[in-house]
């Protein structure tokens, strides 16, 4: 096991290479720079090309990325164009616990809903709950998480007054863990939604072919309850799939949160890199790609250990 996951993080290297080599250029092929958005426009040519030339944005395109990458290889991410002075790397840790808390409560509440309504669904199939379960994930995997972001906080926030319409607090309130929980709420819930919606119907799937195997007609036949059936001998099984599926859900929580943040105004990573994107602060565009791209990486190797854990027909 120790040789394999060695293996797939040396594997990764060239994968997390090649991803900043495109990242990279189409940064710079991007219209506009720093300079359009940051100064006065009547600013002098002369005053332009200095900023410019302190910043390395005169220099080709493969001689920025060069320097860039041996900073990062050092861990330096340099600092950002637009906010002049402040780290990268600052500015990043400030923002990612945020968006780690989102995502992994997103994760939680997809997998805790999902896979339970997937196995009933399987248990119980061409029945009204079959069928109730199964528009639902369809309608889930249909609508957009912005749409739905909006609609929740125009419902819920704007109308009931339920919960609150952004942020991960109550302005110049104390400190309180159910105030922070009642900010989540909503943003945890869209991001989830989409993946809840595919996990319920790979489970549903997945458990419905294993449901028909003769090891499963063999444990009815001794006698044993459908319930012991399904959970000690069905499920373990049937879930085997969804942890390749869990570990593609990465992405698009990554992907997600993107767009979440920005509707919920969620000071996270999502909205730092539409921010960045909009500045072309090109510092913060690579450090965030690096890091989306590390966590990817880390999602599928974890995934595949567990693959083997819970399959022992796997072999490394």
């Amino acid at each position: 096991m120790l040789t394999y996951i060695i293996r797939r993080t040396l594997m990764a290297i060239p994968l997390l290479l090649g991803i900043t080599i495109i990242s990279f250029a189409i940064i710079r092929l991007a219209p506009g720079d720093p300079t359009t958005l940051l100064m006065d426009p009547t600013i002098s040519p002369a005053d332009k090309a200095k900023f410019m030339e302190k910043y390395g944005l005169n220099d080709p395109v493969h001689v920025q990325y060069l320097k860039w990458l041996g900073s990062m290889v050092q861990g330096d991410f340099g600092t950002s164009l637009i906010r002049k002075g402040v780290p990268v790397s600052e500015m990043i840790m400030n923002r990612l616990p945020n968006t780690l808390l989102l995502m992994v409560v997103s994760t939680v509440l997809a997998l805790i809903i999902a896979i339970p309504f997937g196995i009933i669904s399987a248990a119980r199939p061409y029945t009204k709950v079959d069928y109730t379960v199964s528009v639902t994930s369809f309608l889930g995997l249909a609508t957009p998480n912005f749409w739905l972001g909006l609609i929740l906080i125009m419902v819920f926030s704007v109308q009931l007054n339920w919960f609150p319409t952004g942020g991960t607090s109550t302005l110049n309130a104390e400190f309180s863990i159910w105030d922070r929980i009642h900010h989540l709420m909503l943003p945890a819930f869209v991001l989830a939604s989409a993946d809840m919606a595919g996990l319920t119907r790979y489970s549903r799937s997945s458990m419905f072919d294993v449901l028909k195997q003769d090891y499963m007609r063999t444990a009815r036949a001794k006698g044993f309850k459908e319930s012991k059936v399904i959970i000690k001998h069905g499920v373990r099984n049937g879930l085997i799939p969804i942890i390749t599926i869990f570990g593609l859900m990465i992405p698009s929580f990554i992907g997600g949160a993107v767009v979440v943040e920005k509707i919920f105004s969620w000071p996270g990573i999502g909205l730092l890199f539409i921010d960045s994107a909009f500045q072309r602060d090109y510092p913060v565009i690579m450090a965030l790609t690096v890091i989306s791209a590390v966590f990817v990486v880390i999602g599928n190797l974890i995934a595949d250990i567990l693959y083997a854990i819970f399959d022992p027909r796997i072999e490394y």
